[in-house]
């Protein structure tokens, strides 16, 4: 590693923002699935008339399948936020099972693939790794329900964003929420952007006073520590 052979000690923030993501997380599913931004749209616009029986209709959580990859930290956040919406059955894929983590929500570890199929929202929660990277792509897709909902909130390269535009233009899932994409920030006349069903935020999962001002403050602490020579309060182990 490059910057271990220069003598270079790495601090991070880890667990600070595990709540302010899986809220944000929360937040961009339902915003997707009940179709917010457009609904608030329509205010603006002139198009809310009179009442329409199926107009603005959305996906609900009550009773529904969610799939979450990447039973992390954040993963099990998400699914503890969700739990009490009524969800019916949690999923879960990554790279081997967490009984332990899982029996939390008496979530099931199954293959990508059944996840993809079975889930009525998928939430990507994992880490970026050689493995993830495009992991949802035009076959992960092509298996999800067309009334299924995508959220991701990890990091843009695991999503091929080709496939996943293909997929929204066509019907062939509902609609996505997106905190991350490929590149940031995401260029104005990007196709997502063209889509009314795909929000996409500018990457504000920790973005919370209380959660920024922690990781300063360890961040600060973490260079002090390494100014002084001593171990840092979170150090990564390169």
């Amino acid at each position: 590693d490059p910057l271990c052979r220069r003598g270079i000690r790495v601090g991070y923030t880890p667990d600070v923002l595990t709540d302010a993501t899986a809220e944000l997380s929360v937040a961009l599913l339902l915003s997707a699935c009940r179709r917010l931004p457009e609904a608030a749209q329509q205010v603006r616009s002139g198009g809310w008339t009179t009442w329409k029986p199926l107009w603005m209709c959305g996906y609900g959580l009550s009773d529904s399948t969610v799939g979450i990859i990447g039973l992390g930290r954040i993963g099990q956040a998400v699914a503890r936020r969700l739990k009490p919406f009524g969800v019916r059955r949690f999923l879960y894929t990554g790279s081997g099972p967490k009984p332990e983590s899982a029996a939390e929500f008496g979530a099931e570890f199954v293959p990508l693939t059944r996840l993809a199929e079975e889930s009525d929202f998928v939430v990507v929660t994992c880490a970026l790794t050689p493995a993830t990277q495009g992991m949802c792509n035009k076959d992960f897709f092509s298996r999800m329900k067309k009334t299924s909902v995508f959220v991701n909130t990890s990091r843009g390269a695991v999503v091929n964003q080709e496939d996943l535009y293909e997929a929204l233009a066509q019907g062939q899932i509902a609609a996505a929420g997106l905190d991350v994409t490929t590149p940031e920030p995401l260029p104005t006349d990007h196709p997502l952007l063209s889509l009314p069903n795909c929000v996409v935020l500018p990457h504000i999962g920790s973005a919370t006073y209380a959660t920024r001002g922690t990781m300063a403050v360890l961040a600060a602490r973490n260079l002090l520590a390494g100014l002084r020579g001593e171990p840092m309060p979170s150090e990564l182990t390169l």
